[in-house]
C-alpha cells in the first residue's frame, strides 16, 4: 500500500504523521485491497481541514472534513472513510454472493 500525506499551508510534523498512519490501520484492516491512499493537511485561514482519497480496486473514495481543529477534522474523515469502505465491502459481497445465487438456480 502506498502512502502519501502532505500539507498546505502546514507542516506535517512527524506527531500528525503518526496520528493519520494510526487513524488509517483499521480502514486497511477492515478492507485489504487497498492500493493506494492519499492524505492532505490544510489550514484556511481559521478552518483546519483533512481529506483523504483511497485507491481500491474499481473505486477511488474520496472524504474531506474540517473543523477547528486539525486532530477532530482528522478523526471525523476517518470516521466517515471507515463507513463508506465497510459500505463498499458489503456491496462488493452481496454482488458476489448474488451472482453465486444465481448460478445454482439455472442449474
Amino acid at each position: 500500500m502506498n502512502l502519501q500525506i502532505s500539507g498546505h499551508h502546514i507542516e506535517v510534523t512527524p506527531a500528525l504523521r503518526e496520528y493519520v498512519e494510526n487513524k488509517l490501520d483499521p480502514v486497511v484492516r477492515h478492507f485489504d485491497k487497498v492500493t493506494g491512499v492519499s492524505v492532505v493537511l490544510s489550514v484556511e485561514k481559521l478552518k483546519q481541514k483533512a481529506e483523504v482519497t483511497v485507491h481500491v480496486p474499481g473505486k477511488d473514495m474520496h472524504v474531506e472534513e474540517a473543523g477547528d481543529d486539525l486532530y477532530a477534522a482528522i478523526d471525523a474523515m476517518f470516521d466517515k472513510l471507515d463507513r463508506q469502505v465497510q459500505k463498499y465491502k458489503q456491496k462488493l459481497q452481496d454482488h458476489h454472493r448474488g451472482e453465486k445465487a444465481s448460478l445454482h438456480i439455472d442449474e
